[in-house]
């Protein structure tokens, strides 16, 4: 049991839990006083969370450099498009 609780997967999974208890309660008000600011901010944890998806339960953390490096760079793409089509949409 000892074993379970300290290996990384299980680290991972507690960090994913604690990002999404996070981003429920930002989503809530808690944090910022500027919406746009936190919705940004939820957007950029869910890509994290994504990130330790893809690197840990996919494992492409062991894989060849250019799939991880594949694997990085669309996380890094794809959130900040977000981010940005986010903050350009009038509000």
């Amino acid at each position: 049991m000892k074993h379970l609780l300290g290996s990384r997967i299980t680290v991972v999974w507690f960090l994913l839990v604690a990002a999404t208890a996070v981003s429920w309660e930002m989503g809530h008000g808690a944090g910022f006083h500027d919406l746009r600011l936190a919705s940004a901010s939820i957007i950029v944890i869910a890509f994290i969370k994504v990130r330790f998806v893809i690197l840990d339960f996919m494992e492409i953390r062991n894989a060849p450099l250019p799939m991880r490096l594949i694997g990085e760079l669309w996380v890094v793409v794809i959130c900040t498009t977000l981010v940005a089509l986010y903050w350009r949409a009038p509000h």
